[in-house]
């Protein structure tokens, strides 16, 4: 029998990032400002895609999925941060440890499959321009959305009922910010082989195979951009990618440095700073990235503001 071995476990501690007083207040401020410039950001692109007839494409409509699955990212871990900075409280409750656990699951999970889905878009748009209305028709693309929210549920669903099973002793400190499913499995005192195992399966196929989808899609789109004879044609068809390989590629390298600097140090606040990388920067930066690189998005935008600020006659 284990002695402390203790299943009905009430609270974890989460570290966070410092525990100097004179450092709460700017990270307060400092993360404060980056949810709210992700709400506000990813919004605009929301609503942007939704009012403006130009932005009624099948590219669009994945954009304002990923601004949406961006929002809740965020949410899932900067709310609890800032509360618990500004109460001086790392308790976090096991039932709100685990729906955090498995809402992070879920929608990093349909971040890494929306940008696969993006990637394929701009496969068809620019190897197959002639068909690509034929191929991209509504009926698809709304299948390949909620295939990945199907998909992504069950991973989140299958991962949170192994990690309901596990046993936990006397040492409930997670050295994170947010409940990760590595650190959980970690914590517990009872055999975790089968979430190990399950764990690694599903990061190898719900993780590799969106990102093989992506490199496929891309050696494709440059395989065919090669023997486009105008610069001009070369330039178009680039900048049509452009925004979206950026976010790949800002994606893919944080989760990247995320998992090299849980392997290379023992120490897990490194982990966790990389984590911010893929959990708040990159959820912040993607509007800016579509807007700026994007005369649709950005022409949207303006009409937006146009509309909203025009002061109509007599008013």
């Amino acid at each position: 029998m284990d002695p402390g071995n203790d299943t009905r476990v009430s609270e974890f501690l989460l570290w966070g990032f410092s525990e100097e007083p004179e450092l709460q207040t700017f990270l307060f401020g400092l993360f404060l400002s980056m949810y709210l410039v992700t709400v506000c950001g990813n919004l605009l692109i929301i609503l942007a895609t939704i009012t403006d007839s130009h932005l009624h494409t099948p590219m669009y409509f994945f954009l304002s999925n990923l601004s949406f699955i961006d929002i809740c990212v965020s949410t899932t871990t900067i709310p609890k941060m800032l509360v618990s900075i500004q109460t001086h409280s790392k308790v976090i409750t096991y039932a709100g440890c685990l729906t955090q656990m498995s809402f992070f699951i879920l929608f990093e999970g349909l971040d890494d499959f929306i940008l696969a889905v993006m990637a394929y878009d701009r496969f068809v748009a620019i190897c197959h321009p002639l068909h690509y209305m034929v191929i991209m028709n509504p009926r698809l693309c709304v299948l390949l959305v909620l295939g990945s929210w199907v998909v992504s549920t069950l991973n989140s669903l299958f991962q949170s009922l192994l990690v309901l099973r596990l046993s936990y002793c006397t040492h409930l400190e997670i050295p994170h910010f947010f409940c990760d499913l590595d650190q959980m499995v970690q914590l517990s005192c009872s055999d975790t082989s089968i979430n190990k195992v399950v764990m690694y399966f599903a990061t190898g196929i719900l993780g590799f195979g969106p990102f093989t989808g992506v490199i496929y899609s891309y050696s494709k789109i440059f395989s065919s951009v090669r023997v486009i004879s105008s610069i001009r044609g070369m330039y178009k068809a680039f900048s049509t990618c452009a925004s979206h390989l950026l976010v790949v590629f800002l994606f893919y390298c944080t989760l990247l440095g995320v998992y090299l600097s849980s392997t290379t140090s023992p120490n897990a606040h490194p982990s966790a700073t990389a984590s911010v990388m893929y959990t708040v920067v990159t959820p912040m930066l993607n509007p800016f990235i579509y807007s700026l690189r994007n005369k649709d998005v950005k022409g949207a935008l303006k009409r937006l503001f146009l509309q909203n600020t025009t002061v109509k006659p007599g008013s």
